[in-house]
């Protein structure tokens, strides 16, 4: 099994996950800009040829820690580079990131190339030559934390370079953010459906060309010539040729059967020009239309029955020019959008919320997009209901009225004390009326306003289960009308009667996140796909007290979960941070959590370990140690765990690692729970849970338990 990495723009980390799952990638998990995955050579070999979101695909070969130039010189001599690369044939190697000891990347990149020009010359006297720009083999580095990690570029030139691009007008959307638009908007649906595509600001016509190669089954890689895998020695020649036969079979069928429902309009000639051209060459100009057309003349081609998908990449910026152009542009869409086409769907990059704003429509979906180095929002349109007449609401009855009285009222008390304490994210209902019983979080994002994740409790057995439905539609209903959230920014978590009693039904994978803001800090939060959002609410007094513990501090965060507790204590000055949890997923999200703070990650470590095997492997030590174990953990990857059962040894291992003077904040959620405070003699032991209540949690004050330890 070999390990891979494909990088990709910012933003589209969690599509390509489902994308390389879909190829038969294994071990596959998002970090930063890119996606970890596992399989044999096929799985590197088809991510090149089919990934319409990737950038590049890199094979790792080595990885080995590292603390300056030398290190990494040594290390990376020690590799067989005989068996990646003919010593006859040119290489370059490009280095990214940085560590203690080598914050340089030119300088790390140089001391690699040195490393494999040595290993050639003392081994047979002979050695390869650099060629920064067209070389036959890419050697990649990452520096991260201490480690080096080395690997093949497969790829070579960056896999949004698909070849059929000729020509492109200025700031060219590029090819995978236009997929990423593509899949967002969900096209493969429509298109099946029968539905044709529309770019009425084409320019060089990227997206109605992605759009079709999708619809064909064309594989993005097809039409490349040059690839980094060709100067490997590792390549295997039959292999890929047999991948390749296969994607041209897949595409001659899949063009036989394609439907000529793509247009794209623009008022330059220069660029529609460039746009047949680009259409020519990867063999669709039959199936697509390129008009001039400027956006005042805008309207559904005729030849277009069924309802299908707007797409644009409007102009801005060095595009546009001047600020106000652009929005009379949005807002001209706009018109067009609701009054050309009634019953599509419309998907509309913006770079500023203004743009967006002035389109006049309320967007369904919002999408976090970066096109280059400027951050854009992905807005998507229904325009079914646009203009259609809207029949009068059924009233509420009594006991959602009731219900709606009494978020109306807790909204008006606890918004006030929530903006004192700066928070985005509270809970403004906790099953005050046991009828109805919900748990009602408010979770407000900078970009698209104020979410509800509600979470309905366990109906008594004594209450039917239609009856039970009905309240909980009510409940919902009554929450939007409140609180002035429409359904669509509503998450619902609702119980699912079968074997075992009621539990939580199969959760989302949206892959959806907002950013919310807590204490002058941001953070990320997902309100589909999990059972939790990211961000425990109930513990926000306890993140503030470790930030006003963490100064100067040496700070463990044991099942970390996304990091949170660990991003107060960095913000409070902790020296460093480590971060211990099993899931890289969390890991995943905690590490974006600290970017999205713009902290230094060369004193935040993240691990990816047991607690328990953690405290009893390592010698390190530490000021402060933050420990918010699960009720239980059944875990492949890890012995069981009970907190009940448990907890002595936990703390107690805990000790062992503790700096004289250092506390522990022990904290869990286990209702029954009992500390056993006689085994844990070695401690003084003080219980802090009434201080750690937050105000919107004072309905509820054993939603938590915590203690602070501290060793005689």
């Amino acid at each position: 099994m070999k390990a891979f990495f494909a990088t990709c723009p910012k933003g589209l980390e969690y599509l390509l996950v489902d994308e390389l799952k879909a190829l038969g990638a294994v071990e596959v998990h998002e970090a930063l800009a890119g996606v970890h995955f596992a399989g044999e050579l096929d799985a590197g070999y088809r991510a090149c040829l089919w990934s319409r979101l990737a950038s590049r695909v890199l094979l790792q070969i080595a990885q080995f820690p590292v603390e300056d130039g030398d290190g990494l010189y040594v290390g990376a001599r020690a590799i067989d580079w005989g068996a990646h690369l003919d010593p006859a044939n040119t290489f370059a190697v490009d280095a990214v990131g940085s560590t203690r000891g080598l914050t340089h990347s030119q300088y790390a990149a140089l001391r690699v190339k040195d490393a494999i020009v040595d290993f050639f010359r003392d081994r047979d006297g002979t050695r390869p030559n650099v060629d920064a720009d067209n070389p036959d083999l890419r050697v990649n580095l990452v520096l991260r934390k201490g480690q080096a990690i080395l690997g093949i570029n497969l790829s070579g030139p960056p896999l949004h370079q698909r070849g059929y691009r000729k020509g492109a007008g200025l700031a060219p959307l590029k090819e995978n953010l236009a997929a990423a638009m593509l899949l967002r908007a969900g096209w493969p649906a429509i298109y099946a459906a029968g539905g044709g595509l529309v770019d009425p600001l084409c320019g060089s016509g990227t997206l109605p060309l992605e759009a079709a190669l999708m619809a064909a089954d064309v594989a993005p890689g097809l039409r490349r010539e040059r690839w980094g895998f060709t100067g490997w020695r590792g390549h295997d020649a039959a292999l890929w040729k047999t991948l390749h036969d296969a994607a041209q079979a897949r595409a001659t069928t899949g063009l036989q059967a394609l439907r000529p429902v793509f247009f794209g309009f623009d008022e330059n000639p220069t660029v529609l020009n460039e746009a047949k051209r680009n259409a020519q060459e990867a063999l669709l100009s039959g199936f697509l239309h390129f008009g001039r057309q400027t956006l005042e003349h805008l309207h559904r081609p005729h030849e277009l029955e069924t309802p299908g998908l707007l797409i644009t990449n409007p102009p801005y910026g060095e595009r546009m020019g001047d600020d106000e152009d652009v929005i009379a542009l949005y807002r001209l869409l706009g018109e067009k959008l609701k009054s050309e086409f009634r019953g599509w769907r419309a998907s509309v990059i913006a770079a500023d919320p203004a743009h967006g704003r002035a389109l006049g429509l309320h967007a369904d979906k919002r999408y976090v997009l970066f096109n280059g180095a400027i951050e854009c929002t992905l807005l998507n349109f229904d325009i079914a209901s646009v203009d259609a007449p809207r029949p009068e609401p059924k009233p509420l009855s009594a006991g959602a009225q009731m219900v709606k009285n009494r978020i109306e009222k807790n909204f008006r008390h606890l918004r006030k004390i929530a903006a004192r304490e700066n928070t985005d994210c509270w809970r403004v209902y906790d099953a005050d009326l046991p009828e109805y019983a919900a748990a009602i979080d408010i979770y407000r994002s900078t970009e698209s306003g104020e979410h509800l994740h509600i979470q309905e409790y366990a109906a008594p057995a004594s209450i039917d289960e239609n009856l039970a439905r009905t309240r909980w539609r009510e409940l919902v209903r009554a929450a939007g009308l409140a609180l002035g959230v429409p359904r669509e920014r509503i998450a619902l978590k609702q119980r699912a009667r079968g074997k075992g009693g009621e539990k939580y039904g199969r959760m989302d994978e949206r892959s959806e996140f907002l950013e919310v803001g807590e204490g002058g800090l941001k953070f990320l939060v997902n309100l589909h796909d999990y059972l939790d959002t990211g961000l425990f609410l109930d513990h926000r007094p306890l993140r503030s007290h470790m930030r006003t513990l963490a100064r100067g501090k040496r700070f463990l965060n044991l099942f970390c979960y996304t990091g949170s507790v660990s991003v107060y204590a960095a913000a409070g000055g902790a020296t460093e941070t480590v971060s211990v949890d099993l899931s890289q997923t969390y890991l995943d999200w905690a590490l974006r959590n600290f970017a999205l703070n713009g902290m230094d990650l060369e004193r935040h470590r993240l691990v990816r370990e047991d607690a328990v095997e953690f405290l009893q492997s390592r010698s390190a030590m530490f000021d402060l140690i933050f420990v918010d174990p699960p009720t239980f953990s059944n875990s492949k990857r890890a012995e069981d765990f009970d907190v009940q059962r448990d907890h002595v040894r936990l703390l107690n291992l805990c000790g062992e690692r503790l700096l004289a003077g250092g506390t522990i904040l022990f904290s869990n959620n286990f209702r029954r729970f009992k500390l056993d405070v006689d085994a844990l003699s070695g401690f003084d032991i003080r219980e802090i849970s009434q201080q750690t209540i937050p105000f919107d949690f004072a309905r509820n004050p054993r939603i938590h338990r915590a203690w602070e330890l501290r060793r005689r």
